[in-house]
């Protein structure tokens, strides 16, 4: 794909974009992820993107989010907390494998080494996106585990 295949345009989230950006989440963890987990599991995601908290950390700038656009709509999303660590990655189903999720990472990771100075990212991965993490150069740093009904293995990528 040369860039100038790519039609998507990929930036920092505004403000008033959050609700759009967790309701892309959560529809499609419910579309691929949800079953993988048990009834704690998807309640544990459903929480934790839903909690007040991560939304004010959001405004507050401590938890950072780029999105990906598609005639002005919102189609991916990527969350960073404690400047290191990938907390939510999802693309709307209709934009799979078109290289939005692969754009979101690359300029994540752009942003945390050029303004942060960070070097490494880490992730703890869904069963769904451990190929695709895989992919793009993470490493296993332990087996997949389970905590409070989530799965998940825990990766790094030096950036």
């Amino acid at each position: 794909m040369t860039e100038g295949e790519f039609s998507y345009e990929i930036r920092m989230a505004y403000e008033d974009e959050w609700e759009e950006s967790v309701a892309l989440a959560w529809k499609t963890f419910l579309q691929f992820e949800a079953e993988d987990y048990e009834p704690e599991g998807v309640r544990s995601f459903e929480n934790f993107i839903t909690d007040n908290a991560l939304r004010r950390m959001f405004i507050m700038g401590a938890y950072q989010m780029f999105v990906a656009l598609k005639d002005s709509k919102i189609v991916g999303m990527i969350t960073v907390r404690s400047n290191s660590h990938i907390s939510l990655l999802f693309v709307d189903e209709r934009h799979h494998r078109k290289g939005v999720g692969r754009a979101l990472m690359y300029r994540l990771c752009e942003y945390l080494k050029t303004e942060l100075g960070i070097e490494r990212v880490t992730v703890n991965s869904s069963p769904f996106g451990v190929g695709f993490y895989h992919r793009l150069g993470f490493k296993d740093l332990q087996s997949e585990q389970t905590a409070d009904g989530i799965r998940y293995t825990p990766m790094e990528l030096t950036i």
